[in-house]
């Protein structure tokens, strides 16, 4: 774990800002948000959440990914979330948010904000906007949870490989001037553990779509060429 500082990082209130959950505080409202929430850096790999040192803390994120997974009891790693930036994650019971046996693992070079329970209660609770806001960040989340367990029963391993990556797709932030294929960073291994199957399997289902003109591999990242057809995949 590292201070994230230099660059954009010396504003403080830089690590919220754009996050949509403040979006029309004011500035003198940002700042005490701000205060209370230093930032923090982690490297890919490291570990931001572990259920063998539990805390209540939520961590709103700025830059990069974070994989939320668990470890079942023959050591396979099984992710349920890809966290993506602008959001909220970590242990707070006040929130309704647990992680239970989850970890929280950094996929890129990380950066977020972490605020206490009694920050969270002062300064986010209290507002009916921020709170509204989170509420409706945690039903979603809740949402793609059961979406995710009703398409491990119902939907072949194929079409939960497409769903995933549509899903992925859909938080990909275009870039300007570029033409709208959204390029997933994810590793076959880590769209595997979204999708819960194997990375052999992943693999061969990957390269068929790539034959068959939805998709465009290259190392440790997909671009979708035909979202349409991959969305009709994914039944």
């Amino acid at each position: 774990m590292t201070d994230a500082a230099g660059g954009p990082d010396d504003d403080r209130t830089w690590c919220i800002s754009d996050v949509d959950i403040f979006r029309d505080l004011s500035e003198r409202e940002m700042d005490a948000i701000a205060a209370a929430a230093p930032m923090k850096g982690y490297l890919a790999g490291e570990v931001l959440y572990s259920p063998h040192q539990p805390s209540e803390t939520i961590f709103i994120l700025k830059r990069g990914r974070v994989r939320v997974f668990r470890v079942s009891a023959d050591g396979r790693a099984l992710t349920t979330a890809i966290i993506s930036p602008g959001t909220i994650f970590g242990e707070m019971v006040l929130l309704g948010q647990r992680m239970y046996d989850n970890f929280a693992e950094a996929l890129d070079e990380v950066t977020v904000c972490v605020m206490s329970r009694a920050d969270v209660r002062r300064l986010l609770l209290s507002d009916s906007r921020v709170a509204a806001r989170i509420t409706e960040i945690l039903g979603r989340r809740l949402a793609d949870i059961e979406q995710r367990l009703s398409d491990s029963i119902f939907k072949s391993v194929p079409q939960r490989i497409a769903a995933t990556l549509i899903t992925l797709a859909a938080e990909v932030r275009p870039r300007p001037l570029a033409p709208r294929r959204p390029q997933i960073a994810l590793t076959h291994q880590q769209i595997a553990a979204l999708a819960g199957t194997s990375r052999e399997t992943t693999t061969k289902v990957l390269h068929d779509f790539a034959d068959r003109g939805l998709l465009r591999l290259a190392r440790g990242r997909i671009t979708v060429l035909d979202a349409p057809r991959l969305r009709d995949e994914s039944g």
